[in-house]
């Protein structure tokens, strides 16, 4: 017993010291994420490189390939709620930031077991992982180390914001802007219901971006839209009669 003891301690003395290591190891790694101006300036020069790419190739300049800071105010409101009701946290914004003990032992538990708790900080941790893989950074660890620094400064409609500017759709068509323009020629604020549905289907879980934007399956694109709002208005994130009317209403691929 007495041994048993010995060895326990010892493990929890060694998983001290290694640990710290191993995480300092990854984040030596990593770019300067510090600060929001470090993730802006790194999403900057990736993004407008991506889209000019486009530009070089089409000489289409109709759109400015400039990267603009993203702001939650800005974005539809009926989208956002499209997306965190999809990622499957539709109290997303009911719940307080997860922070402290319990986020160090989510971005843990998945390192270690491959799982786990539940709770919206699962979504913050999904957000915060992809905003990471949009900067270039691969690898598990190299991702969750990342992932604990961008949560560590950006609130959850900054991490909002900032993944639905970075997620990659087409070459030269990155966020959701980009996205809206190229499906329905238009810019993204003028979109109602009907259309923001169509586009969350482009977003994460989904990826259906070459579909609706080829119009390819007019009629699943539908019928998923559909479905969409129907879990839209069953989580109360609208009124089902505003989801009943999206609904009466055509794809763009009619």
């Amino acid at each position: 017993m007495k041994t048993l003891l010995w060895l326990v301690l010892f493990l929890i003395g060694l998983a001290g010291v290694a640990l710290p290591a191993v995480y300092i190891h990854a984040a030596s790694k990593l770019p300067q994420l510090e600060t929001e101006f470090d993730l802006e300036k790194q999403l900057r020069h990736s993004i407008e490189g991506e889209r000019m790419s486009l530009v070089a190739g089409t000489f289409d300049r109709s759109r400015s390939t400039a990267y603009k800071r993203p702001d939650f105010a800005n974005l539809p409101k009926d989208l956002v709620a499209l997306y965190i009701a999809q990622l499957g946290c539709p109290t997303y914004f009911q719940t307080p930031r997860e922070d402290g003990p319990k986020w160090a032992w989510r971005l843990f538990s998945v390192v270690a077991f491959g799982t786990e708790p539940r709770g919206d900080g699962r979504c913050e941790r999904l957000i915060s992982i992809r905003l990471a893989s949009a900067l270039g950074i691969q690898g598990t660890l190299e991702q969750v180390v990342a992932a604990n620094r961008l949560h560590s400064f950006l609130q959850k409609d900054q991490l909002i914001a900032y993944d639905l500017s970075a997620l990659y759709f087409a070459r030269g068509v990155v966020g959701v802007e980009d996205a809206a323009f190229k499906i329905f020629g238009r810019e993204l604020n003028t979109l109602q219901l009907p259309q923001l549905a169509e586009l969350a289907l482009t977003l994460p879980p989904h990826y259906m971006y070459e579909d609706t934007a080829a119009c390819r399956n007019a009629s699943l694109i539908r019928q998923n839209r559909d479905v969409l709002l129907s879990d839209l208005a069953g989580y109360k994130l609208v009124t089902e009669e505003r989801a009943r009317t999206a609904m009466a209403q055509p794809t763009v691929c009619r």
